[in-house]
Parts: C-alpha cells; structure tokens; sequence
C-alpha cells in the first residue's frame, strides 16, 4: 500500500492532481481542503496517502494533513459513503468544524454540504462521533474559538461558494463582505449574506 508521495506537481486540478515521483506520475485524488494548501504545479509538494483497491480499480487519496486523512478514513468506514462523498463531504466543510459539527450534533451545518441529504448528515453525525478518537474532540473543542475559528469559517464559506461554481475572486470578495456585516458569525447566516451580496 502507498502510504505518502513525495515528489514534483506536474498537473493542479480542483480535485486532482498528477505528482511525477522519479519519472512515475501518480493520479492522486484530493479534496479542496488540500487544494487550497498546495503550491503551483512545478514545485514539490508531498502528500499523505489513503490507497483504496476495488476489483476494477486502485485509486490513490491524498491529504495535506492527519487529520484530514483521519476524517476521511472514518467516513468511509461508514456503511454507504465511498471515497467520492467522503471527499465531498471534505470539500464543503473543513474537518476540524465537521468535527465540531459532529460532536455538537449540528445536523442542519451537515446538510449544507453540496451532496449531503438529511439522512446522510445524520448517518454521519451520529456514526462518526463513535468513530473519532475522544482525545481528537476534546482538542478541537478546547479550540474552537478565536481567530483560528474564524479563518476555519472563511475557508468553509469559500469552499461552499467555490462547490457551488463562483469564481474565486468574487467568492472571495462576498465572503470577506459578509464576515464584516454585524449580527451571529455562523456558517448559514454569513453564507447567506455572501450569497446575497453576489446576486445583487
């Protein structure tokens, strides 16, 4: 089993890319949780690697960090979510607020995520809590305040937008807008006001 790939990005897309590790291009697959991290094709990057085997096929995941990797691995582990929604769910929510969302039993922020029905954030919420290593919540929730609380919303928020087919600069510009705006800085009211600033 391939277990971490180090080498140089030769091809960047939303949700693959090509690592040429001596000679030997890797398809890896990643959600935009790790996007966001990665340098411009060119440069050396290295990335942890989930390897799952079918009968038709093998297909590499890869993660910027732990974390990510252990959310996604747990996720799968789920009866009825594959590696694709599990890098769907990674892709509208970053895995330290889906965490928190899991822990919190926030069902309603689960369904926010582009793909995820009700009975699938619930299948989540309540499967995953049991699956997360209690030392790992206990760490986020000591953490969730902060600074680093709201970059972890501004990233959530331009994930959202970004899934739902925005251009970058402009979900950029909307996001930072209704962060600024007064009133509770939760996901749902702050996507709302980002979404009604790009449809005026």
């Amino acid at each position: 089993m391939i277990a971490r790939l180090s080498g140089r990005l030769v091809e960047k897309q939303a949700t693959r890319l090509v690592v040429d590790v001596h000679g030997v291009g890797y398809e890896v697959q990643v959600p935009l949780s790790t996007y966001y991290h990665l340098p411009e094709p060119g440069a050396d990057v290295a990335l942890r690697i989930h390897t799952h085997v079918r009968e038709d096929a093998l297909s590499l995941f890869g993660f910027a960090t732990t974390l990510e990797q252990l959310v996604f691995e747990r996720l799968i582990a789920i009866s009825g979510i594959g590696p694709k929604l599990a890098l769907s769910v990674l892709s509208g929510i970053g895995p330290a607020e889906l965490v928190r969302a899991v822990q919190a039993g926030d069902v309603g922020r689960l369904t926010l995520i582009p793909g995820v029905g009700k009975k699938t954030a619930e299948r989540i919420g309540l499967e995953l809590k049991d699956r997360l290593p209690q030392q790992l919540t206990e760490e986020l929730s000591a953490d969730s305040g902060g600074p680093a609380g709201e970059t972890t919303l501004r990233a959530d928020l331009l994930s959202a937008l970004l899934n739902l087919g925005y251009h970058r600069p402009l979900a950029e510009k909307a996001v930072d807008a209704a962060l600024k705006t007064p009133g509770d800085q939760t996901f749902e009211r702050v996507l709302k006001a980002a979404l009604g600033r790009i449809g005026r």
